[in-house]
């Protein structure tokens, strides 16, 4: 499981994990069953305090996206529902965001950014086939 905080963003820590964690399971990443590191093993490798994962897991699974088992630990669940446009859009924000500064950034023009976007999109549709 690979999660990437950002501490300059002014998200709150909590909320990226639960961000990156909902995006690794609408990407297929995490599936049905698996298992999410325990808190502690998570504060560790990320260098955060136990209770900011002990939150966004809390959130996970109000937001049904995990389940935790006592004396076993915290797992993905199947997907109750499918995501909403509004939740669709939110997991698309930040990476998108990070897409558009560094564009920005190196100089490159919104155009480019969609042109490069939409070929991209069709070479990785075109493996998937």
């Amino acid at each position: 499981m690979q999660i990437r905080l950002d501490p300059t963003s002014r998200d709150p820590i909590y909320s990226q994990l639960v961000e990156q964690v909902e995006r690794l399971v609408a990407g297929g990443e995490l599936s049905d069953g698996d298992k999410l590191p325990s808190v502690r093993e998570l504060a560790l490798r990320l260098r955060i305090n136990p209770n900011t994962v002990a939150r966004a897991y809390g959130e996970l699974e109000t937001n049904g996206v995990v389940v935790r088992q006592r004396g076993r630990g915290v797992f993905v669940t199947a997907p109750q529902h499918k995501l909403t446009e509004r939740q669709q859009l939110e997991l698309l924000r930040a990476p998108m965001d990070e897409l558009l500064l560094t564009a920005w950034k190196a100089g490159v023009d919104l155009d480019t950014v969609l042109a490069v976007l939409k070929r991209r999109a069709e070479e990785l549709l075109a493996t998937e086939e």
